[in-house]
This record gives structure tokens, C-alpha cells and sequence, in this order.
């Protein structure tokens, strides 16, 4: 079974070279009990040792079962000792921080035994030593003759061979000696144990054989074997070759657990360990939390920016840059002239030829069958596509109980004299937008960012509109007075007193609303068509927005608008998008401007477009030629009057003759020509062309995605060029510009920077976790020596201490993640109370995964030497550490 066949083994020891076995040769039988004896340092440990795989022979050869070990590798002596050899040493050798049954289960870790088979066969070689209600308890917890039999039961574990047993009884008192010294002859029984003792009685008394050794060589054996040579067949050799052993393998998981529960015993110095390697961590978190907060912080700026400030496409616009350049007198082109007189500066003509030439009138028709076709992917970098037409709403106040009140357009102006025909033009000039009706944008989502509703819903309906609030609940008076909530007579009387120089006392009280009063709100809809009637005697249609009872009761009978919420900017938005008071949808606007399009009064001049329908004159066409006027031009003018009046002028034209007749109407025969033209009647009543566009405001979703639009417009005027098609090109106002464009770039660069700084420290932070290691190395060398004796590789000893060094990266990264959440807490209120910015310090979730995984990899990477380290020790030299 076991041979050696002249062993020499040498030990160089400084300059000195000790020879340990010279020439050792012995057999040994299936099973038997062989003690050997002799003096210390005359080989046996050494012997032992090259019998059981933990050091090597120099010269000779060790067969096992007829096999030579001359070609064995590294991983052969690891199966070897694994699956061959099982060790009961002196010193127990049990791991410290594994309980009993996980000190015994180790072996069969190594052999690749399921845990359930693993405890299975544990708990029966602990009871077969006495020790199955012991399985829990940590080794310090137990006598030395329990520690021996728990390293007996390891031995087992693995059903070996060869036991070998060194000084198995050195530690113990005599009683519990002779238990020990019962439990290995009974396994002699069937295996071979091999026990170096100096107790000469215990051997005589329990061996069956007793080997004497001294200086290195045997000096005597009692029971001497040689086995009989019969001559191997190539069935016998392939046998030995399928029984091969099966190489072992130490599981991660395993190698996680040995490392994780010497960490634990190690509490406070873990713990400090991991704080220590997470101060880079805590640092990089807060730059990223910080990074993050702000990152997003001025994507919602942007967005919000952009969505009040949007790319906008006039269908006629101005080169504002060149104007502006005019408008300070930075015109470089100017006259050279002496100094001797006073010279003029054209500035306001060269406004005026700058305006003529910068005028650039764009085909926003085409445009917008471009951008809405298949070939356009401009939606995915907006939040909306904004159409603008040419076309008042007009909204009424429902209740006329009082007359009837305008609300859209605004007449607060007007009725404080402020119109542009009043003493007050000059005034009205800085009130150019005064109305508080504002189509909000398309996107609900970006809408639910910016706002909170605080009554009722969103509109679902072309017909629902909201009132829109300040942060402080709040809409100022002038929205009150439009609206008819605040009667707009107070306003006149004051005007008034003002102009006639009367003293005023004017009371600021604030008044309130409750939401069901806001609620409950109605306006009329009072389509442009709706104000005009046919005149069938005269065939002409009338204007009747100045008749007060004509207008009352087509504002009874117009269609309702109701206030179905009333919403606010919530404190995240940085800039609403809506700047008006009452925000309705888009789906207002087409409604009107589809009824509008089905009106009889807009069929009627589309299908007659060379009359105006107003007069029943023609349009000019500019080639008319100024003729004398006729009695037959008299009679069609006198036939358009009301018929009382014809009547008085028949008669009066009896005592008159045709040519007095004819120069008394001279004046009004030439009035019968009209200044409007087919399109400028359209615009009057309010027909558009829904595909036809009066200015298109696009919302970009950042800058970035505004960057991609403006890609799009050039190749969009690319293309157009190409076609030779100059005049289609689109020209645009960009207000927002470049204005924060570079604050991201800024912000990252930072981040960036500090970061590089702070990872300086995780560096310094992982280097100590590679010294601690190290330190845990020497600790643990004895751990290395056991973990060797029981089968496992040199990979298996790097992968426990990698996994040690995982352990404490991913604390340190979690401490970090931690530290670093907690830190935000305070931060976020010293930055909301500075800056007035809600949760500006944020750490990613992704982000703190990557820097946890960042911990375990620099931790692993830091301690690849100390795994190393401990890889390459010498198992016969890491037992005899203490």
C-alpha cells in the first residue's frame, strides 16, 4: 500500500545543511498500527510529514499503492492529502473561529460534498468519537481530549486510508491518553495509523508495529513488511489510472465564510478597517451625491428655461443681432471726416435699411409638413411642438347681468384709458402683452413637474381651462380685473379722478377666494364669425360688435368655458412655462379655428374670393383705371341706403339736375372702392389654415436635445438650398442661446477634478487594507498550515484571503454608502436654507453599487501580494507557528 524506497531529505538551515532521513526504507501494510519512536530531531515529524504530502523528499521514492510520486504535482499532493491522509497532531490544530462541526466539514468542502451530505457525515464520525452533542461550541470551549477528538473526527471525515497521528497524547493527562490511544487502535482496525510518539508504553501497549528512528535512518522495526511484486497488467494499470484521485477545490462561498468568521472575531479592528477604507468612498459619494444634484438641478432649470423661452419660427422675422448692432452705433462702416464741424451719425436710417434687408419671411407651411413626416425625428428632442395662428380668442364673462364684459383680449387697459388712441399711449406702449389667456404646452408630464394642483383636475376637454396661481396662492388684481372678479368700473372712476386732478384714496386690501368661487367661474366663447350677420337686402354681411344687444345675447348663447382647476408652481420648478394667469390646450385652439373654417360668413368669401363680402365692391387688383362717376354709379349707391332714405333722395334728386347730381356724390362714388384685400377679410373673421402656421414654438428637452433641433433646422435649409429653393429656408430666434449651455460641462469638469483627488485617498485607503491583510496573513499562518494538511491548494489559500479582502472592501463600500446617505441629510438642509434648492444632494442608486463594487476591487487588488504571501508558505513551517 505505502513504500519508501530510500528517502534522503535535507534541511538547509543558514550555511548549514541537515541531513533529516538518510536513506529511509520501509513498507507499510493495509491496515495496521505503527508507532515510531525515538529521540527528538531524529526525523520522525519529518518522516511523518513526506508520508502525509506536506514536505518532500529529496531523493528515493514514495509509492503509494504501487504508484511512484516522483511525477506528482502540487495538485496530485493535494488530492493526495485530501482524500489519502487524515492528520491528528499535538496541538489539535482545530481553526479557532469555526465551530466544531465546521472544522470537521472542512475537509469534505474541499471534496466537492454537498452540505447536506457534508453535516450528514459530520455528525456521524463526531458521534462515533463521542462528540455529537458538541457540534456548535467554538474550540475554546473544550477540553483538550474534546479538541483531540474533534481533530480525530476531521482525520476521518473523509474516510482516508492512512491516519497519522504526531504526538497525539503530548497535550493530554494520562486518562485521557489511553481514550485516545482506544479510539486510533480501533481505526487501525481497518486503516493504516501512523503515530510518532516518545511514550514508549503506549505504543508497546496499543501498536502493532513499532519503528525506531535515530539520526535520520531506522534503527529498528518489530514487525517488518515486503510486499510481494506481482507483475502489473495493463488492465491492473488502468485500473490504477481510473482511480485516479480527484483533484480538490476549495468553493468561494467557503473561503467567504472562513474569511467572514475571523473577521468577526476580529470586531472592533474589522470595523475600524473597513471605516478607514471608506473615508475615499464617503468622499467620491458626496461629490457624486452633490454632482448628481446639481446635474439634475440645472436639467430642471433647462428644461423649464426652455420651456418658457422656447426655439421660435416667426412666419416673418428680423435679424435681432444686426439690429441691436445699429441700434448702439457699432457700425464700423462709417465716414472718415475732419474735426472742425458737427457731423451726423445716420443711425435711424440705417435701422430703417437694416430692418427692410433683415426681414426674412419663412414657409412654416412646408416647415411644418417636414417636421410632422416621417422623415423628421425632431420629436424625441422636444417636450412639445407649439403652432401658433394669427387669431384672437375671444372670451366673455358669463354673467351679463351688468353688461357684457371682455376678458379675452384684456380691456383692463382700455378702460383705464391707456389704449393706444388715449392721452395714455405712451404708457400702454410697456403693457404690449396684457393678456392673462396662455395655451398651455402639450406635455402632460412636463405640466405634473411644474405644478401642483390644488382644486380640482387638469382639462380633459377643449372647453376646460385652470387658473393659474403663484407660489404664494396668489394672481394679481390686473388678472382679477380681466377676469370680472374685481368689477372694472373702480378702475374708470379712478382714471378719472386721476385726469380731472382729484385727490383718490385707494384702500390695498387683499381679497380672497375661495376655490369653489374660483370653480364655479364661466366664461362664453364668441367665435371672430360670430359677430358678423347677413344683410340679405343689401347682400353684404354687418359687423355687429358694436351693438350692445346683439352682443348680450350672443354671449348668452355662446358656448361655456369652465374653470375646472386651479393649479401652482411647486417648489421644484425653477421657471413655469406658462406666463398668463389661465392656461388652456391646444385643443381649444384647434376647436375654434375649425368652427370658425365651417362658418357660412368664411364659405361665403372663399367662394367668393374677387368681393369683399363686407361691401360687395370688388377687391382691387391694381390695374383699375379712375373713371367719371354716372347716374347709374349714383343709383347703385343710392340703393345700398335704407329704404326711407332712398325715398328722400329720389325725391330731392327731382329738383336737381344730373350733373349737380353727379358732383354732390362725387365724394362718396369714390369711396366705393375698398382697401381690404380676400386675405385680409379671412384674417378679420378668423379663418386660418390649421397646416398653415403663423409661428411654430419648439420646446427642446435640454440643451443638448436643442443643439439637435438646431442640426435638424440647418439640414432642414440644406436640403431646401440644394433644391434651389433659397426663399423656403427657415430662419429662427434662439432667446435662451448659449446661455447656460456651458454650466453642465463646468459642473462635470469639477466633479471630475475632485474626484481625481479624493480616489487619491481610496488608493491610500486600499494600500492599508493590503498591509492589514498582510497582517492577517501572519495571524493566520497556522490556519494556512491546517488548511494545507486537510488538501487544500495554494490557489485555495490566495482565494481565502482575496475573499477576506472582498469582505472587508464591500463593508468599507456599504460604511461608505451609509456615512454618505446620512452626510446628505444635513447638507440638503444647509443648502436648502442657503440657496433656497430642495434636494440637491442625492447619490444615485447605480452609482452606489459601482463605488461599492469600485471598494471590493481595489481591496482585492490590494490585497493580491499578501494572498500571495500566504499561498507560498511552507504547511510544515505554518504548523509549527504559534
Amino acid at each position: 500500500m505505502l513504500k519508501l524506497e530510500n528517502i534522503f531529505k535535507r534541511y538547509v538551515v543558514g550555511d548549514t545543511a541537515v541531513l533529516a532521513l538518510k536513506g529511509i526504507n520501509i513498507e507499510f501494510r493495509k491496515n495496521e498500527f505503527v508507532s515510531i519512536l525515538g529521540p527528538s530531531g531524529c526525523g520522525k515529524t519529518t518522516l511523518l510529514n513526506i508520508i502525509g504530502g506536506l514536505d518532500r523528499y529529496d531523493s528515493g521514492d514514495l509509492s503509494i499503492n504501487g504508484k511512484s510520486t516522483k511525477q506528482y504535482k502540487d495538485s496530485d499532493w493535494d488530492a493526495y492529502r485530501n482524500h489519502s491522509i487524515g492528520f491528528v497532531f499535538q496541538n489539535y490544530n482545530l481553526i479557532p473561529h469555526q465551530t466544531v462541526l465546521s472544522n470537521v466539514e472542512l475537509a469534505l468542502t474541499l471534496s466537492g460534498i454537498s452540505k447536506s451530505e457534508r453535516r450528514q457525515r459530520a455528525v456521524e464520525v463526531l458521534n462515533k468519537v463521542g462528540l455529537g452533542d458538541q457540534l456548535n461550541k467554538k474550540p475554546n470551549q473544550m477540553s483538550g481530549g474534546q479538541m483531540q477528538r474533534v481533530a480525530i473526527a476531521r482525520a476521518l471525515i473523509n474516510n482516508p486510508d492512512i491516519l497519522l497521528a504526531d504526538e497525539p497524547t503530548g497535550a493530554l493527562d494520562s486518562e485521557t491518553s489511553v481514550q485516545i490511544m482506544e479510539i486510533l487502535k480501533e481505526i487501525s482496525k481497518d486503516k493504516l495509523v501512523i503515530m510518532v510518539t516518545h511514550n514508549p508504553d503506549l505504543a508497546k501497549e496499543y501498536s502493532t508495529r513499532i519503528v525506531r528512528l535515530l539520526d535520520g535512518s531506522i534503527i529498528d522495526d518489530t514487525a517488518p513488511y515486503i510486499s510481494e511484486q506481482i507483475p502489473q497488467t495493463d488492465n491492473d494499470v488502468k485500473k490504477k489510472s481510473k482511480g485516479k484521485k480527484q483533484k480538490t477545490s476549495m468553493s468561494f462561498f467557503t473561503a467567504l465564510s472562513l474569511s467572514l468568521n475571523n473577521l468577526l472575531t476580529k470586531k472592533a479592528r474589522t470595523f475600524m478597517t473597513a471605516f478607514a477604507g471608506s473615508i475615499g468612498i464617503i468622499g467620491i459619494a458626496l461629490i457624486l451625491s452633490l454632482s448628481n444634484g446639481f446635474q439634475f438641478y440645472i436639467d430642471k432649470v433647462q428644461e423649464d428655461t426652455l420651456s418658457s423661452y422656447p426655439i421660435m419660427i416667426e412666419s416673418e422675422t428680423v435679424d435681432f443681432a444686426s439690429l441691436m448692432t445699429e441700434v448702439m452705433g457699432d457700425n464700423t462702416d462709417t465716414e472718415e471726416h475732419g474735426l472742425d464741424k458737427v457731423y451726423s451719425n445716420d443711425i435711424i436710417n440705417e435701422l430703417v435699411s437694416t430692418m427692410v434687408a433683415e426681414v426674412k419671411q419663412n414657409n412654416l407651411k412646408d416647415f411644418k409638413t417636414y417636421i410632422e413626416s416621417d422623415e423628421c425625428d425632431m420629436d424625441k428632442y422636444t417636450n412639445d411642438i407649439q403652432y401658433g395662428y394669427d387669431l384672437d380668442l375671444n372670451i366673455y364673462s358669463a354673467d351679463t347681468s351688468k353688461g357684457v364684459l371682455k376678458v379675452n383680449p384684456s380691456t383692463v387697459m382700455e378702460t383705464m384709458g391707456m389704449s393706444p388712441a388715449g392721452s395714455y399711449s405712451m404708457m400702454s406702449s410697456s403693457f404690449s402683452n396684457t393678456d392673462v389667456w396662455e395655451e398651455m404646452l402639450g406635455n402632460n408630464k412636463l405640466l405634473s413637474s411644474q405644478y401642483d394642483v390644488l382644486a380640482g383636475r387638469w382639462p380633459s376637454a377643449y372647453n376646460e381651462v385652470v387658473l393659474i396661481v403663484d407660489e404664494n396662492n396668489e394672481v394679481s388684481d390686473y388678472t382679477l380685473y380681466t377676469l370680472g372678479l374685481k368689477e372694472q368700473s373702480e378702475l374708470k372712476n379712478i382714471m378719472t379722478k386721476v385726469a380731472a386732478g382729484e385727490e383718490i384714496d385707494i384702500e390695498s386690501k387683499s381679497i380672497s377666494y375661495s376655490y369653489d368661487e374660483i370653480l364655479n367661474t364661466k366664461f362664453k366663447l364668441v367665435l371672430n364669425s360670430d359677430y358678423y350677420s347677413y344683410d340679405e337686402q343689401n347682400g353684404i354681411w354687418v359687423d355687429n360688435s358694436e351693438d350692445e344687444a346683439y352682443l348680450k345675447t350672443l354671449v348668452d348663447d355662446a358656448e361655456e368655458i369652465s374653470i375646472v382647476g386651479i393649479i401652482r408652481p411647486n417648489e421644484d420648478a425653477i421657471i413655469s412655462e406658462t406666463n398668463g394667469e389661465i392656461g388652456y390646450t391646444n385643443e381649444l385652439t384647434k376647436y375654434v379655428i375649425g368652427k370658425i373654417n365651417q362658418s357660412e360668413i368664411v364659405k361665403a368669401q372663399k367662394d367668393n374670393k374677387e368681393t369683399d363680402i363686407f361691401t360687395g365692391i370688388a377687391f382691387p387688383t391694381g390695374e383699375e383705371e379712375e373713371a367719371e362717376p354716372t347716374m347709374d354709379d349714383v343709383n347703385a349707391y343710392v340703393s345700398t341706403l335704407p329704404e326711407d332714405e332712398q325715398q328722400q333722395m329720389n325725391a330731392y334728386f327731382a329738383t336737381l339736375t344730373e350733373e349737380e347730381i353727379i358732383s354732390m356724390f362725387a365724394d362718396e362714388l369714390k369711396k366705393q372702392t375698398t382697401d381690404a384685400t380676400y386675405e385680409s377679410n379671412l384674417k378679420l373673421i378668423g379663418a386660418v389654415d390649421i397646416d398653415s402656421p403663423s409661428n411654430i414654438n419648439i420646446y427642446p428637452i435640454d440643451f443638448e436635445s436643442k443643439e439637435s433641433i438646431e442640426d435638424i433646422i440647418n439640414d432642414y435649409n440644406s436640403k431646401q438650398t440644394e433644391k434651389g429653393n433659397d426663399d423656403d429656408t427657415i430662419s429662427y430666434t434662439d432667446y435662451v442661446g448659449l446661455m447656460m449651455s456651458s454650466v453642465s460641462i463646468v459642473v462635470n469638469t469639477i466633479t471630475y477634478v475632485l474626484i481625481a483627488f479624493v480616489a487619491i485617498s481610496l488608493i491610500v485607503s486600499s494600500i492599508m487594507i493590503g498591509i492589514i491583510t498582510y497582517i492577517s496573513v501572519l495571524e493566520r499562518t497556522k490556519e494556512i498550515g491546517i488548511l494545507r494538511s486537510i488538501g487544500a491548494s495554494k490557489k485555495d489559500i490566495s482565494r481565502v484571503f482575496n475573499a477576506e479582502t472582498i469582505i472587508v472592501g464591500f463593508v468599507a463600500g456599504v460604511l461608505g454608502i451609509l456615512v454618505t446617505v446620512l452626510l446628505n441629510i444635513p447638507i440638503n438642509m444647509i443648502i436648502k436654507s442657503v440657496a433656497g434648492i430642495s434636494h440637491v444632494a442625492s447619490l444615485p442608486i447605480v452609482a452606489a453599487i459601482i463605488l461599492v463594487v469600485i471598494s471590493m476591487v481595489l481591496t482585492l487588488i490590494a490585497g493580491l501580494i499578501p494572498s500571495s504571501v500566504a499561498a507560498k508558505k511552507d504547511p510544515v513551517i505554518a504548523l509549527r507557528t504559534e
